[in-house]
């Protein structure tokens, strides 16, 4: 066989096609840069992925041989045999491999996969950098290293862990509560913790207690003071209460007073007309330090509170910064900056500050890494030597919004403190003693880079300042009202995205990096609802909880769960053997597979699926096959009914359940009858909440039909006319004067529409669903189409021919980009969207799709001499950027399209296990 000539090609491998274009741009014409598309080969996903000669095996269903040493079953799925065998060409041509994927045990453990896949028989290095810069990547290539296998170990045995307890813990759920429901290592601890909260919820007693308000002013300035003693006993506030019996704690009762209202009145009338004097005045200095920069977790909850982002779309974005060179790697537990950081850092403070805002030495947090944190990289924050300022990255809609909490961020973190002066005042009203409290910045120091909470420095900073007048010792003040004011101590908040972050980071469960997988999943799995930004857990998580807690409590044990974690950290520093810490897991008496084994036969399934809520004992709550319901006894039979989906556990009342089952055993009384059929109409409740029913259901109708209440329709307060109004939905307003064509107007999945010709349109907030005219529909289908939250276009560009809408440029998640039809294709590096005409717009769309785009989504063939000319003319893009096109190019507010479901294959000979390498 003759031998292979050398072609001075060099192949670097990364995940995604836009990391590939960013990278393509720093390296030479010998340097080949492609995708693989994420991971490469995973564990069987389903049954029919799991090899023949295996499948009678008791273990198969793990996809891991535990009888032997934990191998675990590599499969390629098939969407990925395409990407392979395109690396396998490439890497026919190249003399060299080197892979760059991410520099965490997950990028680590591609870049094996890929070496496993691809058999390379050409020399292979792996190359890391937390930035993609130019100077970051040459630097790279400098620097490169082979494999670290404890990362990989470290990776394999997580998802071996993983892969182990849920799909041992998952079949006994099936079992004793219902089918399909899952369990996880992590997971089901998250899924504890908010049931944790709701159980708080439900155990709190409210209680109610009184205070007095006065507005008072001195020389102008007008303040607020509030009653703080009366008689020589402190006011009794909220923090003086136990929540789960609503009484004063029994320590505090005697040393303080509780104002109920009436006392309250009392004590008000006491002090009106009595003289104000100040008898107390402290002033304070306070020195306030600025935050550290972003790490992964505090990322997600900034970005969660301030842009309302979730954590799966705050790492969404933050990747395609990265990807993008603006950020540096997005998924860190370290809050260190490089010399070079801190230098761009202070070098911009100076220039956009003043050198009264640079701190003497640059400020350094090394040593703030969270418990368990893994390997180090930097902190996130912008890429490269030159800070470029949010308005000079040339990014748009939530990029820029994200970048611009980065580059804040990091900045307030290298500048001086903010120097603020609290001042505290204490009044003498009769028998009563009142207090006041203001808060002055002397200097704002980080706040006027990163303020908490606002995105508008100026105001922000006026917004925290409480100022007073001078005040001294002996000073009367006017007072120009007074009152009494009712308060009520509120319940534990639920855990939002960024509150429960902050807890799993704190009590080391899971990884940064893992969280939004993990909260994304509850709630894809139903064990939790978003009620705004609060978690909700179900009646299923309740349950399930319950369960994990009553009969495999270790593993739901926080303390448990973060020692797994930090054993995994031993294991990736070479301190711990990943097979006997698997056995150690797995087997034993305490082993995950003994305790599912012995518990199985102890749970009883009617037990397990109900769940009793304190001062609800009378009512049995459950979870079937259908959701949750909820029963009482009536002599020796259980009577029930279904709890809809929105309700949740700790806000149900014997009231709303004795309601919903009343109505499903004597039926609801009938709003009236239909004048067209004379059947009776409903107001009903069901698990899905409140709708509307015509007639009643039978044998011959078993769906009458039914309509959902709209947001905002009480059903105590639906009428008869509403209800029928509802019922006739959906109507026609007419015809198109177009098309011809029906346009009707309705109630979906999001409120209110109208519907032409299969074009749906959101009926605005201020349109009235039952009385819009036709005339008010056309106006509505006339604009172009905004889509669920998607802002109006950048620029038109006109007409294009075989397209209804006009051609349009977009801001998208991953950049502007054009709309032609049904096609959409990102702009290249460089263009502006205010440069691109009708013209530059369809020849980039004949490049992108070799067709003339149509409303249809296909269009016909573009001639061969007009495809070239296109090429020729439009501005190039790389083969990465193309395949970033094909792959994410959906714009932010429209689902990306259904893909069919992809088949695995095993690797073969010798891929379907891993070798010896790996252990």
């Amino acid at each position: 066989m003759a031998k292979r000539e050398a072609t001075g090609k060099i192949l670097v491998v990364v995940e995604s096609p836009t990391k590939a274009k960013t990278i393509r741009k720093f390296l030479g014409k010998d340097y080949v840069v492609e995708s693989c598309m994420g991971h490469i080969r995973d564990l069987p996903q389903s049954a029919k992925d799991i090899p023949e000669k295996f499948k009678k095996q008791p273990w198969a269903t793990l996809g891991v041989d535990v009888d032997h040493d934990f191998e675990p079953i590599y499969t390629i799925p098939k969407n990925k045999t395409k990407v392979i065998k395109q690396l396998k060409e490439r890497l026919d041509d190249a003399d060299e491999l080197i892979l760059a994927t991410d520099e965490d045990r997950e990028g680590e453990s591609i870049s094996w996969h890929l070496v496993e896949a691809l058999k390379p028989k050409v020399p292979f290095r792996r190359m890391v950098f937390n930035e993609i810069t130019k100077e970051a990547i040459l630097d790279a290539l400098t620097e490169t290293r082979q494999i670290d296998t404890n990362l990989v170990h470290a990776q394999e045995a997580r998802r071996i862990l993983d892969r182990l307890v849920g799909y041992t813990i998952s079949p006994l759920l099936w079992k004793k509560v219902a089918y399909g429901l899952s369990a996880g290592r992590v997971q089901s601890v998250a899924v504890r913790l908010i049931v944790e909260r709701e159980h708080e919820r439900l155990r709190f007693n409210k209680s109610v207690y009184w205070g007095i308000e006065a507005e008072n002013e001195k020389e102008a300035i007008k303040f607020a003071s509030r009653i703080h003693s009366y008689s020589g006993k402190r006011v009794a506030t909220g923090k003086d209460f136990d929540s789960t019996t609503g009484q004063l704690m029994a320590d505090k009762a005697s040393e303080i007073l509780h104002l109920d209202a009436t006392k309250a009145k009392e004590v008000h009338a006491a002090l009106v007309g009595k003289s104000w004097k100040v008898t107390e005045v402290e002033e304070k200095p306070v020195s306030r330090k600025p935050p550290a920069p972003f790490i992964t977790s505090t990322l997600q909850q900034e970005a969660n509170r301030k842009l309302g982002l979730s954590a799966r779309e705050a790492m969404q974005v933050a990747q395609s910064l990265y990807e993008q060179g603006f950020i540096t790697y997005m998924r860190t537990d370290s809050t260190f900056l490089s010399q070079q950081a801190l230098t761009a850092a202070r070098e911009k403070i100076v220039e956009l500050y003043g050198k009264d805002y640079l701190p003497e030495a640059p400020r350094t947090y090394e040593g703030k890494k969270v418990k368990g944190a893994q390997e180090a990289h930097e902190a996130i924050r912008p890429a490269g030597t030159d800070f470029k300022t949010p308005e000079e990255t040339g990014l748009s809609g939530m990029p820029l919004r994200l970048y611009d909490l980065i580059w804040k961020r990091t900045m307030a973190s290298q500048m001086v403190n903010s120097r603020q002066k609290q001042v505290s005042v204490r009044f003498e009203v009769g028998a009563g003693i009142f207090a006041a409290s203001g808060n002055t910045i002397e200097f704002p120091g980080f706040l006027r880079a990163y303020v908490e909470g606002s995105d508008d420095e100026n105001a922000a900073l006026e917004e925290r300042e409480v100022r007073l007048p001078n005040l001294k010792v002996g000073d009367a003040v006017d007072c120009l009202s007074i009152q009494p004011t009712e308060h009520e101590t509120k319940p534990p908040a639920r855990y939002t995205e960024a509150s429960l972050v902050q807890t799993m980071e704190r009590e080391g469960i899971g990884r940064p990096s893992t969280y939004a997988s993990i909260i994304g999943t509850i709630i894809d799995r139903g064990y939790v609802k978003k009620a705004g930004t609060a978690l909700v857990p179900t009646f299923t998580a309740m349950v399930v909880a319950k369960l994990l807690l009553q009969h495999l409590t270790q593993f739901v044990d926080l303390g448990f769960t973060s020692e797994m974690e930090k054993s995994l950290d031993d294991i990736a520093s070479g301190d711990l053997d990943q097979l006997s810490y698997l056995k150690s897991i797995y087997f034993g008496d305490r082993g995950l597979k003994k305790q599912v084994d012995v518990q199985e036969k102890k749970i009883d399934p009617e037990e397990a699926r109900s769940i009793r809520l304190p001062g609800l004992e009378a009512l049995d709550f459950r979870v079937g096959r259908y959701g949750a319901y909820v029963c009482r006894k009536e002599g020796d039979a259980d009577v029930c009914a279904s709890i809809p989906e929105a309700q949740a556990p700790a806000d149900i009342t014997a009231e709303i359940a004795n309601k919903l089952i009343d109505q499903k055993v004597n039926g609801s009384d009938a709003l009236g009858k239909d004048p067209k059929t004379g059947q009776p109409i409903y107001v009903l409740t069901g698990r899905y909440g409140p709708y509307v029913q015509l007639g009643d259901a039978t044998d011959e109708e078993a769906k009458p039909k039914r309509v959902s209440l709209p947001t905002g329709m009480e059903p105590d307060k639906t009428t008869l006319e509403q209800a029928l109004q509802l019922l006739e939905l959906p109507k026609t307003l007419g015809a198109h004067p177009g098309t011809g064509k029906d346009i009707k107007a309705g109630l979906g999945r999001f409120g209110p529409y109208i519907v032409h010709d299969g074009d749906f349109r959101s009926i605005p907030k201020t349109d009235n669903l039952f009385t819009i005219e036709l005339e008010r529909a056309i106006e509505i289908l006339s604009k172009p189409k905004a889509g669920r939250g998607r802002a109006a276009p950048i620029k038109e560009l006109g007409k294009a021919e075989g397209i209804e809408e006009p051609v349009a440029v977009y801001s998208g998640k991953y950049g502007p980009y054009i709309k032609a039809g049904k096609t959409n294709v990102s702009l290249p590096d460089g263009m502006k969207p205010e440069d691109v005409t009708l013209e530059i717009a369809m020849k980039l769309v004949i490049q992108k799709t070799g067709e003339i785009p149509s409303d249809e989504g296909g269009g016909k063939k573009a001639g061969k001499k007009a495809a070239q000319k296109a090429s020729k003319k439009a501005p190039k893009k790389s083969a990465g950027a193309a395949k970033k096109a094909n792959k994410s190019e959906t714009p932010e507010d429209e689902p990306a399209p259904a893909k069919k479901v992809a088949k695995t294959i095993v690797v073969k000979k010798g891929e379907s296990k891993t070798g010896a390498s790996s252990r």
